[in-house]
C-alpha cells in the first residue's frame, strides 16, 4: 500500500491524533490514508458520548472492547481517526464529535468542507 502524502488540512505536516488508543487506517497514531482506505479514515476527533450512540446507530460500535483486533473501545474524551462521511453524516444529525484539525488528513477536505471542519474544531 502506497501512503498519499501525510498532509493536514492546513497543509501541513500531519499531527499525531493518537497513541492511547492507538487509531489510524495503518494504526500508527496517525490518520494516515491510502488508496486502499476507501472509508477514508481521516478525521481525527476528540469522542463524545452523543458521538458514539451516533456511530453505533448507523453501523459502527466503537464503545465495545474488540480484543481480537487488539480494540480497547472508546470512551468519551478519547481521539480516533473516524470516515470522513460518516463525521459529515454526524455534523447533518447535530451529534459531530470536535476536530482535531491538524491531525485531520487533507483528503478529508474531498468530503468534507472545510469550513464545516473549522467550525467543529477542537480548542
Amino acid at each position: 500500500m502506497l501512503s498519499l502524502p501525510s498532509r493536514n488540512v492546513f497543509g501541513g505536516p500531519l499531527k499525531p491524533c493518537s497513541t492511547h488508543p492507538l487509531t489510524g487506517f495503518f494504526r500508527n497514531g496517525r490518520c494516515d490514508t491510502c488508496a486502499e482506505d476507501h472509508g477514508c479514515h481521516t478525521v481525527c476527533v476528540e469522542v463524545t458520548a452523543e458521538f458514539l450512540a451516533f456511530s453505533r446507530a448507523h453501523g459502527n460500535d466503537l464503545s465495545t472492547p474488540r480484543p481480537e483486533f487488539s480494540f480497547p473501545g472508546l470512551v468519551p474524551g478519547d481521539r480516533w481517526c473516524v470516515c470522513a462521511s460518516r463525521w459529515l453524516a454526524a455534523v447533518e444529525s447535530g451529534c459531530a464529535a470536535p476536530v482535531a484539525l491538524a491531525a485531520t488528513h487533507a483528503r478529508s477536505l474531498e468530503v468534507i468542507p472545510e469550513d464545516v471542519l473549522r467550525r467543529h474544531a477542537t480548542a
